[in-house]
């Protein structure tokens, strides 16, 4: 037995232990904040039975969370864990979006980044709670929302409706596995294909849908071997001379040269869809959907950094899962805006700036930014408007950067636009300036919107 199941069964003894009816919330009980909500609602079911006055969990994470102490016990402390407080974690920041991501409370309890906690962040232990089911998404749901409102004591910030949502997030297979077809739509498979020992590879596939429709996707799920750096599909600018399909074309031969053929195919191409996660399952908004014209083809971007001795193996596939046009209000658009003329001194920590603004109205629904492996922190701003200087997007994670949808949207009217600050250390003796390679760097923001 591993000592993560051991734990898993004192923890649950401990809960059994001490579930009685002084756990129970009265029904009249009438909740003031949402800091109240998760006392009363999230740690008192899931964590206080361990983290009490006096158990050893409490004693060897130092973290207290009954209702007489947990406020002041998380907040802008340092964490226990020496190498979560040597990476300027802190138990819980009250600095709004960006404290997702320097808050060791999150990191501990975020069901859905545990592959990133794992094989990034082994030494921080196990996730929490420790022996039981994850949080359910309702609970992360409600406390992701109160973080980024400030995680105020006093005050209502997130909707108590959202812990009606009672399903959990359920880990993948690590093994990795085809998907399944859709029920409605076309699904695209890309590889397998070999990255040589101590090798990055980048190529492309163009692969025709043969859609004789127009297709409206409304759902799209991908799913990699482990290794990728990430993955696009790209469509091209009208008029552009197609690649002949089915046909891997590499972005560098096996003696590091660029290909001059795939650059040249690469200056056309259009943004579509892109992630860094191994899995990833994205829904567009209510009434939102991505429009397909009939007989269109993708260019498919596998990017693997293999930094082993032994030749491993890329394989991706999607999903594209499509509706009826009956129910599609808005077309999605696609958002890419890169930044390319930087240079980044060696030897030192330096930032970059780009401010992007539109002519037309947009209604965005989601950001994610792509950057390599000197990124410190990336962060998007509006700039204009009276919502001028306010943060939208936040990471700290070159390798998996987050995919962060908004409920409500974010509408920027004629003249608005936004703003990405990327900081960067360069431990190079070299200057860095932009480049495919994840030792070059890029200043790159994704999304999506819709204007009608």
């Amino acid at each position: 037995m591993n000592i993560r199941s051991l734990f898993g069964i004192f923890a649950l003894i401990f809960y059994i232990a001490g579930c009685g009816e002084s756990d129970k919330t009265p029904v009249d009980e009438i909740t003031t904040s949402s800091w109240e909500v998760i006392q009363t609602q999230i740690f008192k079911a899931n964590c206080v039975v361990c983290h009490s006055d006096g158990t050893s969990f409490a004693r060897q994470s130092d973290l207290i969370l009954t209702k007489d102490a947990a406020y002041n016990n998380l907040i802008d402390r340092a964490p226990k864990n020496a190498a979560a407080a040597a990476d300027g974690l802190m138990l819980l920041e009250t600095k709004g979006l960006e404290s997702l991501y320097t808050s060791f409370l999150w990191e501990k309890i975020n069901a859905s980044d545990q592959e990133h906690f794992y094989e990034d962040h082994a030494e921080y232990g196990e996730m929490m709670p420790l022996g039981l089911p994850s949080l359910t998404n309702g609970e992360l749901e409600y406390i992701r929302k109160w973080i980024i409102a400030g995680a105020p004591e006093v005050g209502l910030v997130a909707d108590e409706t959202l812990l009606d949502d009672s399903t959990r997030f359920e880990t993948p297979n690590d093994n990795f596995e085809a998907l399944l077809q859709p029920e409605s739509g076309v699904q695209l498979h890309l590889g397998p294909f070999e990255v040589q020992p101590n090798f990055e590879r980048e190529l492309f596939e163009f692969q025709v849908l043969g859609n004789t429709q127009d297709l409206f996707v409304k759902r799209i799920e991908i799913t990699m071997r482990k290794g990728s750096h990430h993955f696009i599909f790209y469509d091209f600018e009208p008029g552009t001379s197609l690649p002949t399909a089915n046909e891997i074309r590499d972005v560098r031969d096996e003696n590091n040269r660029y290909i001059i053929s795939t650059l040249e195919k690469m200056t056309k191409h259009v943004f579509v869809f892109g992630t860094q996660l191994r899995n990833t399952d994205y829904t567009y908004p209510e009434g939102v959907a991505l429009r397909v014209p009939a007989g269109k083809g993708f260019d498919l971007n596998a990017h693997y950094a293999n930094y082993s001795d032994e030749i491993v193996t890329g394989e991706l596939y999607i999903n594209l899962n499509t509706i009826d046009q009956s129910e599609v209000q808005h077309l999605a658009q696609k958002l890419f805006l890169s930044e390319q003329d930087f240079a980044l001194p060696p030897q030192q920590e330096s930032s970059v700036t780009a401010n992007y603004t539109f002519n037309e109205k947009r209604t965005i629904f989601m950001l994610t930014s792509h950057a390599h492996q000197h990124m410190k922190e990336f962060r998007i701003s509006i700039i204009g408007g009276p919502k001028d200087g306010q943060l939208v997007y936040f990471t700290n994670d070159w390798e998996h950067p987050v995919l962060l949808e908004y409920d409500p949207p974010i509408v920027l009217n004629p003249g608005e636009g936004l703003r990405g600050d990327a900081l960067y250390y360069n431990d190079t003796d070299n200057t860095l300036r932009f480049g495919l390679l994840s030792v070059e760097e890029m200043m790159i923001i994704f999304g999506s919107y819709y204007t009608d």
